[in-house]
Formats: C-alpha cells, sequence, structure tokens
C-alpha cells in the first residue's frame, strides 16, 4: 500500500519550543547559511549540484553502516520505506529546483522564495490540531517573510523575463521543502529513527543528484585542497551532524516553529558572506533582521512564557 494511502501513525507529543531549542536551532541555522558560502567559493572546482550529489553519497555510507548496525535488514521491513522514499525524492527534488533557480535568478531572490517553506509547512500542517497558528501567529509568519524579502530583494541587471523563471524555480523549492516537512509529520517514515530518516533522505538524493549532474554535464570534479575541505566539512558537519540534529528536533518540537526559526539561515548567510567573501552589508538587511526576528519573536514568545510558568 502506498504511504500516501495509509492511515497515518499515531500523533506523537511535540512541544512549543524552549531556550534549549531555540539555541540548537540557532546554530544549524548558522551552519546552514555558511553552506551557502562554501559550496559558492569551490564552484570552480565542482560543480554546486555536484558538490551535494559527492556530500550525500558520503553520508548515505555513515548512516547505512549506522542503521544496519542498528536494526539489521529489518531496518526496511517496518512500513516506512515507501513514505521515506518519497520523503528523499522531495529532498532531492527541492535542491535540483535550487540548482536550477540559481542559474536564472541572484543567489539573493533564490533565498528569499527557497525561506517561503515555512508558510507551504503552515498551511499543509493546520490539519493538526497542536500544528495550527493563531492570527496573530500568522501575522508573525507575514513579518517575518517580509523581512526575508526587504532584506535580500534588490535591482538586478538581469532580463526580467529570466528573473521570474528563476524566482518561479525557487519558489518551487520552498514549495516542495514545505511538503517534504508535511510528509514527514504526517506519513508513517515520522515512526522511523532519526538516522533512518536522514538516510531516506541522502541515499535517494545522491542518486537523483548524480544522475541530473551527468545529465547536465556538471559532473567534473577537481580535488583541489580546497575543495576536499569544503566536501568534508559539508559531509561531516552538514549532512551528518546538523541534518541529526535537525530531524531529531523535528520529532520533538513543533514542525511549523521550527521551520519558522529556520528564517534566520539567510540572514547568516549573508553575515558570512560580508565576514568570509567581502560582501557589502546594506541598510535594507539590517532592517530585513529586525523584522524577522520580530515575526519569530511573535510566533513563539507566548509559548516560551508559558513554558516557564
Amino acid at each position: 500500500m502506498s504511504s500516501t494511502t495509509a492511515p497515518p501513525p499515531a500523533a506523537t507529543t511535540r512541544h512549543a519550543l524552549d531556550g534549549r531549542a531555540i539555541a540548537l536551532m540557532v546554530g544549524i541555522c548558522m551552519i546552514w547559511g555558511a553552506q551557502q558560502v562554501v559550496m559558492k567559493s569551490v564552484a570552480g572546482d565542482v560543480a554546486p549540484t555536484m558538490q551535494l550529489a559527492i556530500r550525500f553519497a558520503c553520508s548515505t555510507l555513515f548512516f547505512g553502516t549506522l542503521v544496519l548496525r542498528r536494526e539489521g535488514l529489518r531496518a526496511f521491513t517496518d512500513g516506512t520505506l515507501p513514505s521515506g522514499l518519497l520523503l528523499g525524492l522531495c529532498f532531492a527534488v527541492e535542491f535540483i529546483f535550487v540548482g536550477e533557480a540559481l542559474v536564472h535568478t541572484t543567489a539573493a531572490h533564490t533565498v528569499v522564495f527557497l525561506y517561503s517553506a515555512p508558510i507551504f509547512t503552515a498551511l499543509g500542517l493546520q490539519v493538526v490540531p497542536e500544528e495550527r497558528l493563531s492570527r496573530g501567529q500568522w501575522l508573525g509568519i507575514a513579518l517575518a517573510f517580509i523581512g526575508i524579502a526587504v532584506a535580500f530583494l534588490g535591482y538586478s541587471a538581469r532580463p526580467v523575463a529570466e528573473l521570474i523563471t528563476g524566482d518561479l524555480l525557487a519558489l518551487c523549492a520552498g514549495a516542495v521543502w514545505g511538503l517534504s516537512n508535511v510528509v514527514l509529520r504526517r506519513t508513517r517514515v515520522s515512526t522511523a529513527s532519526t538516522a533512518k530518516i536522514v538516510l531516506y533522505q541522502v541515499a535517494t538524493a545522491s542518486l537523483v543528484l548524480f544522475s541530473f549532474s551527468y545529465a547536465n554535464g556538471e559532473s567534473a570534479v577537481a580535488p583541489t585542497g580546497r575543495a576536499i575541505l569544503a566536501l568534508v566539512f559539508q559531509t561531516l558537519v552538514i549532512a551528518i551532524a546538523t541534518y541529526q540534529l535537525w530531524f531529531w528536533m523535528l520529532s520533538h518540537y513543533l514542525t511549523s516553529r521550527l521551520m519558522l526559526l529556520s528564517l534566520l539561515t539567510p540572514l547568516f548567510g549573508v553575515a558570512a558572506g560580508v565576514v568570509l567573501l567581502g560582501e557589502p552589508l546594506e541598510a535594507r538587511f539590517l532592517v530585513g533582521s529586525l523584522l524577522v526576528l520580530g515575526g519569530i519573536l511573535v510566533v513563539n514568545v507566548r509559548q516560551i512564557f508559558n513554558r516557564s510558568n
């Protein structure tokens, strides 16, 4: 039976964000923001799509070994395989859309529309009682997204038609990311261990992205020292450490609240560009950052206050 027709698993209690969750999420966002700078710095040696394919292939070996040692071959007979593969396909398609969007539009536009994902996630999870947002919290989401737009959208010399194409691709990436969170929350794969959830994602994505890279002629790899260091960072820190932490948090805290905090990622990305690449810091970025932080507080401050009492 397909995962889309099977009854959803029993509900698991997820909590509003506490201080620990916020601190962990801020750390994840800092690392995820830095990865864009790392990928860009070695794009001349390894195409971004190929970097992703290599990263996911190496992490597949790690998580595959971990899952097999813990559960053996029975790991994939627990009914999570169909929805796990669907989750992995969403993960792969999201990164394909991002890669193609960057060809047609600016990185800033791509980030803005990719991080529309919290809105799609919140819309998809309104059927889950504890995930439903109040009117005030929807205002917080709107405020945060406006902040992202203010911080990143700027003028460009590229043709308008090309920009629109890239923007639509990036928006599709955000929608698919939001869909993957709904799949994780509402299908049987949510009962799998954190390592197995990550394995479904990275294994499927590595196969799809390798195929896509070869089909597009983006498979060349120049094994320079900086390229190797970048790939090691992406594999060990991003694909292994932060992905495990991220999916553990998704299994313990409310998804829509975590996704809103993920809006900090592009802000840290720009900050990393300023520090590491010497990119200019504009006033609209500072204004946008304040709007994002305000939106996050609107959504989460009541839950944090209630937990502390």
